[in-house]
């Protein structure tokens, strides 16, 4: 039994190695936006280079686990992590450092659906699995806070490569944990191995990575040119082309059948969205501590904090919830409550306070991400056979970075798009010079230099405009987290209704109650 527990706590370890890094960067953009002279795509590019190769190569990576053990794939996961984690500390340009947060998602896509699949193996009883799946889940969300917290501290100290510096460490140490804990098992029993879906790998990636560079320059190239249009007229027409591909193979390596499954179909999706809404504001609300309120790396952090508190103390509470009432109306609250703190966002001004307004919507947004978490991801492991089991996580994993991939895409690319075309007018209507305004055209954070560098009154004026461009920005990008989120609580209302007894699903009978998983995750192969 408590090696059990044991595994979970190493398991869980190597997930915070990885999750940790969609949000350790966010707050060292500003100082690499300054080094490294990054524009907003720039900026945009250095956080979703990471997770787009992350989201893309998750399926690869859950494939992988089921064909040669989910612990090897782990292990070679974290070696590699740690090894691209110097190549990003030591990058000199923008373009060298948005290489190595692609290499960095490459091998994330190996350790994060390992973890989760050697969880459900390791755990068989279902009391004891819907806890451990609890934990891993309270896990991401935590350290969704954690890792602006740990980079601005080590801001404070350190430049901002310290942020990839400090994964040589922690990876070596979860490198340890899992070896030590977690013993290694034999790959496959005799059966030939199915070929990998290489197609299927390259539809996903292409499609996914167009739609993402499409949204992302969208602002710069204009929304109605050749150019935006084209991509993401042929990024959808990809991604249909993976739907109908992926439908056809013998082994799919994205199994789209499984969205027959109404519940599953919809705790994906609220995940997604809950995912997608929250990353996209933090990547807008760390600039905006920093930008605005003028806080420093470390300041800016440490405000992010009630995300990581929130959902740890709420996610236990959640599970239990769920197992009394039924994972619907908890997730359905969770939604309500996301779109509630987005909403709190449109009063936000220049003159408002941490604890006056905005350390509420924070815990808002926390509370509705640990309601919808732990409970949705056990509805979609619950949702399935047994022989579902490896490929239902790995979607499971893949849907939350989606989602988090364009949240930081399409709510950046509004507060850009609000910033661009309003900034520059300002600027020209209290008589700025040229040269000023073109550099404060190119980011927030650039306009914040140039006031900084403009004499007396001018640049208290110049910060003005730049502050109060982007809090319309982050007014009108966070309007689509809230309606994102309403949308997911009507749907969630909806889908996540129990089956009738006896109700027909993915070709077998579902009784009205959660179908217990046995699945060996890659331990008993």
């Amino acid at each position: 039994m408590r090696t059990k527990w044991l595994a979970l706590a190493a398991l869980c370890f190597a997930e915070l190695l990885v999750m940790v890094d969609n949000t350790i960067v966010n707050v060292a953009l500003p100082t690499m936006s300054r080094d490294l002279n990054a524009g907003v795509s720039g900026l945009q590019w250095i956080v979703d280079a990471y997770t787009l190769v992350f989201a893309g190569l998750l399926l690869t990576g859950g494939y992988l686990g089921d064909r040669f053990e989910h612990r090897r794939m782990l292990l070679t996961g974290v070696v590699g992590f740690v090894v691209v984690s110097v190549g990003a500390a030591l990058a000199g340009t923008l373009g060298e450092l948005i290489a190595a947060r692609a290499g960095l998602g490459l091998f994330a896509a190996l350790v994060f659906p390992a973890t989760l699949a050697l969880i459900v193996g390791i755990f068989t009883d279902p009391k004891q699995r819907a806890a451990a799946v609890g934990v891993w889940a309270a896990t991401s969300g935590i350290a969704i806070a954690i890792g602006p917290v740990l980079g601005g501290w080590l801001l404070e100290h350190f430049s901002w490569a310290s942020v990839f510096w400090v994964n040589v460490p922690f990876g070596i140490a979860a490198f340890a944990a899992v070896a030590v804990v977690i013993p290694a098992r034999g790959v496959g029993d005799g059966t030939p191995l199915p070929r990998i879906d290489a197609v299927g790998v390259v539809l996903s990636i292409v499609g996914l990575g167009l739609l993402t560079y499409s949204v992302i320059e969208g602002p710069s190239a204009g929304w109605g040119s050749v150019r935006t249009v084209g991509g993401l007229l042929v990024a959808v027409g990809v991604l249909v082309g993976f739907v109908v591909h992926q439908r056809r193979v013998a082994h799919p390596i994205f199994d789209v059948r499984l969205f027959a499954n109404r519940r599953f179909a919809a705790a994906a999706g609220m995940v997604a969205v809950a995912f997608f809404a929250l990353f996209g504001f933090i990547f807008l609300i760390t600039q905006y501590f920093q930008a605005v309120q003028g806080y420093t790396p470390l300041q800016a952090g440490i405000r992010t904090l009630p995300f990581a508190i929130v959902v740890a103390a709420l996610s236990p509470g959640a599970m239990a919830a769920s197992h009394r009432f039924g994972p619907r109306p908890v997730a359905v609250t969770g939604a309500l409550l996301m779109a509630s703190g987005f909403g709190l966002v449109q009063l936000v001004d220049q003159q408002s306070t941490y604890f006056g307004l905005i350390i509420w919507s924070m815990m808002l947004m926390a509370a509705g991400l640990a309601l919808i978490s732990g409970p949705c991801t056990q509805v979609i492991m619950d949702a399935l056979t047994p022989e579902q089991a490896g490929a239902g996580s790995a979607v499971n994993d893949t849907t939350r970075e989606i989602g988090g991939t364009l949240g930081v895409a399409v709510l950046g690319s509004v507060l850009t798009s609000v910033y661009a075309s309003d900034v520059a007018d300002r600027l020209t209507s209290i008589g700025v010079p040229g040269p000023v305004k073109e550099i404060a055209e190119q980011s927030v954070m650039a306009g914040v230099e140039a006031s900084a560098r403009a004499p007396g009154g001018t640049g208290a004026a110049i910060h003005d405009v730049v502050a109060s461009v982007f809090i319309d920005g982050l007014a009108q990008a966070t309007w689509v987290a809230v309606g994102v989120s309403l949308v997911s609580a009507v749907v969630g209302g909806w889908a996540l209704r129990e089956p009738r007894r006896g109700t027909q699903v993915d070709g077998r009978l579902e009784a009205g109650v959660s179908v217990s998983l046995v699945h060996d995750g890659g331990m008993s192969k």
